[in-house]
């Protein structure tokens, strides 16, 4: 008791919020550090496009190369001594830069994809969390009512100890029941608070606030009906499926890329100079004029590139078949996981139904024994005892249920029907 007494006190310096399971989820999608920083890397790389097309984008540079000449005059880093020059340049003819465009793009795409990705695995810890929450607030309740009905139970035996009725060992072994029970309430207890407040992180609250479950009626849309249904799904939605083929378009681009360098390179350039006349232009040319401009192309053709590019192509060959062998595996690893899912989904529903059927006997069994007492055919005991076996029976009802949410939130993980299933 003083175990909870302390939990109590403790709790009332945390912020509760009592949630349901939809606004968690959304909270959680809106919230989450990890969603967040996956959206920060999807941004990054959206940017990367934009430093890849750079090449094709004019760039224009001004300054001034003045300088005292004397004699003949000679050329500052290939240009004539100038008040004033202006030099613009751009790429319009550049194969490796226009594949490692394309590059950057399906980069850019991967990232899309690592968010959805990171969107369903949050949803799903969050719903998770909330489910395990829910479980031990059922299973705490039912702790502290068992307490209850056990204290209830040992005043009894004491009193019929006192008529010599009963042994004293009987006193003994209904003070061990009640401290296990108690036990068992405080281990619920502190288990839900540590859930209650992961779910609170997770949501994006602070570690000291405590997100609570608010009771609510609800289920799960969406659920395949057949097992190839289900995998069809599953295949068709795979993020993870559909990130391995961008990294084998985004290989594919760079090998091309790499190939690409033994071709010629056309560059625009223009420039314009404003030359001084104390730099004697006039004493050793016919002709002299202070503005000057050019406007023209620059072709480079690569002789010998060396053996890198043909290496590096070939690395990406390799890297290529690596991930289409990836994706052979994946796909048959999703096959296998979602076939299993949905075997558990049908499973857990026998188990719920299977509880709900051992509650009823063992709620039949109360009023039985209710009713004989009443008669004086059976004691209190008997009646307390049965009691206790059927709020087991409640928690096995309530934990059969519990997997079956999880093996559902688990198979529309996998069939990517679990964000709009939790709208």
């Amino acid at each position: 008791m003083k175990a909870l007494l302390f939990l109590v006190c403790l709790s009332a310096f945390a912020n509760e919020q009592p949630v349901t399971l939809q606004q968690a989820v959304g909270m959680a999608l809106q919230q989450n550090p990890d969603i967040a920083l996956a959206r920060l890397n999807e941004q990054y790389a959206s940017l990367g496009i934009r430093v890849a097309q750079d090449p094709f984008h004019p760039k224009v540079f001004v300054g001034s190369g003045l300088a005292y000449t004397t004699g003949f005059p000679m050329s500052i880093e290939g240009s004539a001594p100038s008040v004033l020059q202006g030099r613009a340049v751009s790429s319009i003819y550049n194969m490796p830069q226009r594949y490692g465009i394309a590059v950057a793009r399906e980069n850019a795409r991967g990232a899309t994809l690592d968010v959805s990705t990171k969107r369903e695995e949050v949803a799903l810890r969050t719903a998770m969390l909330y489910l395990d929450a829910e479980r031990l607030q059922q299973g705490a309740k039912l702790a502290r009512k068992q307490i209850e009905t056990m204290e209830q139970v040992l005043s009894g035996i004491r009193a019929r100890i006192q008529e010599g009725r009963e042994l004293p060992i009987e006193k003994m072994k209904g003070e061990l029941k009640i401290a296990q029970a108690r036990q068992r309430a405080e281990a619920f207890e502190t288990d839900l608070r540590y859930t209650e407040e992961s779910l609170a992180v997770v949501i994006g609250l602070s570690a000291d606030d405590r997100a609570i479950p608010a009771e609510e009626e609800r289920t799960f849309k969406l659920l395949p009906e057949t097992e190839d249904s289900a995998v069809e799904s599953a295949l068709e939605s795979s993020k993870e499926i559909r990130r391995i083929e961008s990294s084998i378009l985004a290989k594919g681009f760079e090998i091309k890329s790499n190939q690409a360098r033994k071709l010629p390179t056309i560059d625009l350039v223009a420039q314009y100079a404003l030359l001084a006349k104390y730099n004697h232009y006039e004493d050793y040319f016919r002709s002299f004029q202070r503005h000057n401009g050019e406007l023209g192309v620059s072709v480079t053709v690569p002789v010998y590139a060396g053996s890198a590019a043909k290496a590096m192509a070939a690395q990406g060959t390799v890297e290529v078949q690596r991930l289409r062998l990836e994706a052979v595996n994946t796909r048959n690893r999703i096959t296998l996981e979602t076939r299993k899912a949905h075997q558990d989904v049908a499973r857990a529903q026998r188990a719920s139904e299977v509880a709900g059927l051992d509650l009823g006997v063992a709620r039949e069994q109360v009023n039985m024994l209710v009713a004989q007492m009443q008669e004086g055919r059976v004691t209190i005991r008997q009646v307390e005892e049965a009691r206790l076996q059927e709020s087991e029976k409640w928690l096995a009802l309530y934990d059969s249920r519990y997997q079956l949410e999880r093996a559902k939130l688990n198979l529309l993980k996998h069939t990517g029907s679990l964000l709009a299933a939790l709208k």
